[in-house]
């Protein structure tokens, strides 16, 4: 449990987090391997568990059909992948897979949920954390948008 701590110390998405918040978070971690084509998440599927990425690289892919998955982003070390987990109804909205093998810190919704919940300054934190990295997502899926359709009006 240590080494896990240390390692959630170092990752850049916690950096000047509390350490009585980072402990709580401990409680909810583990290390997690993905193999290069695993899935970490499934569009429609519960919204279990987010990820901080250790080592390695996931495209974020919005399924289209009978056509291949379109990529809308590829996050890499230091990056979270998920964010469905705080917003209800906890289902995740893409699939994000492993494009090279993948270290990651998996964090369990349901029980960092609930210390969120108990303690509504690590819910605020978490927040906080979450709202710029999905601000970002969101104007980067955009200009793509522009980027295929700009072109054409």
């Amino acid at each position: 449990m240590r080494d896990l701590e240390s390692i959630l110390e170092k990752q850049p998405f916690l950096a000047g987090v509390e350490g009585r918040h980072r402990r709580l978070m401990l409680g909810c971690a583990r290390n997690r391997r993905f193999n290069t084509g695993a899935y970490l998440l499934r569009e429609g599927a519960p919204a279990d568990e987010f990820y901080l990425i250790r080592q390695g690289r996931v495209a974020l892919e919005i399924a289209s059909p009978d056509k291949a998955p379109i990529v809308i982003a590829t996050l890499g070390t230091g990056d979270i992948v998920g964010a469905s987990w705080l917003i209800p109804p906890y289902l995740w909205r893409l699939d994000a897979r492993a494009v090279e093998p993948v270290l990651a810190i998996g964090m369990d919704a349901a029980c960092l949920r609930g210390k969120c919940e108990e303690d509504h300054d690590l819910g605020y934190e978490m927040m906080k954390r979450f709202m710029p990295v999905l601000i970002e997502r969101l104007h980067g899926t955009r200009l793509q948008i522009l980027d295929v359709y700009g072109a054409h009006a």
